[in-house]
């Protein structure tokens, strides 16, 4: 399905029980809304699982950019508002879950918890030049030349090496992305600084980290823990950038007895 939202199209997917309590999924960079497939099954079991591809990725407009946090939190604002959703529940993935800490900050009224996954608060400067590196490949070359890159800040060698299936759709899906839809996002999450804005977040958050992620590591989700008052922190063991992936089974889980525990108590 497709709806207009905040000036562009998104397409979007939503399913499971209309009487059940929502929660949103928001995907990684060079990814789309199927990257959630394999937390479909236990979540939409309990949850209507609203999963949506993010602006310049999958099946929404490619507008022109660059884009900005700020520009795609209010994409899942509108979205909501356009779907009638009134409150749900957010999980979001890397660039996914930037996006949700700028979605909670400035609309924590349509939030009833908050779940951050291998993602980061803050773009340090002496990153910059990877983003920038990355941005120009893409207007150069196209993403081919990133895929492997990619894939191996993703998964772990034994996973890919196990996973081959897994891992070449995978592959499939950063191919498919548009290039400009790359870039604008890349823009946007260059401009990552909100680390000290976190302490204005009092929803139930779950964060979640692979224990080897290189790209967003274990330090990083730490300090967003820290800084948000009252959250959880679940380390993943043994999984790469991808946990809901490399550790499906396990992530969720976690994911699942938080969110558990969050409706019993609301």
């Amino acid at each position: 399905m497709r709806v207009r939202a905040n000036g562009i199209r998104m397409k979007y997917r939503l399913e499971g029980s209309a009487s059940a309590p929502v929660i949103t999924l928001s995907h990684a960079l060079a990814t789309n809304l199927a990257m959630w497939h394999p937390q479909m099954e236990i979540l939409s079991s309990r949850y209507r699982v609203l999963r949506y591809d993010c602006r310049g990725h999958g099946g929404t407009d490619v507008p022109k950019g660059p884009y900005t946090l700020e520009q795609m939190a209010e994409d899942v604002a509108d979205l909501l508002k356009v779907l009638g959703i009134e409150r749900t529940h957010f999980m979001g993935i890397s660039m996914g879950g930037m996006i949700g800490q700028v979605l909670a900050l400035n609309h924590s009224e349509c939030l009833g918890a908050l779940i951050l996954c291998d993602t980061s608060s803050r773009i340090p400067p002496e990153d910059k030049p990877i983003w920038e590196k990355r941005i120009l490949t893409a207007q150069t070359k196209g993403l081919e030349t990133l895929v492997e890159p990619t894939i191996e800040q993703w998964f772990s060698p034994r996973f890919r090496s196990s996973r081959p299936g897994i891992v070449h759709r995978m592959r499939f899906m950063i191919r498919a992305t548009p290039p400009r839809g790359y870039i604008g996002c890349c823009h946007a999450i260059m401009g990552l600084n909100i680390t000290d804005r976190l302490r204005g977040i009092s929803l139930p958050t779950l964060i979640v980290a692979g224990e080897d992620d290189p790209g967003t590591p274990v330090s990083a989700a730490k300090t967003i823990h820290e800084q948000i008052s009252g959250s959880q922190l679940v380390v993943l063991k043994s999984a790469f950038h991808l946990s809901n992936i490399e550790q499906a089974d396990a992530f969720g889980q976690v994911v699942l007895d938080f969110l558990s525990d969050v409706d019993r108590k609301s």
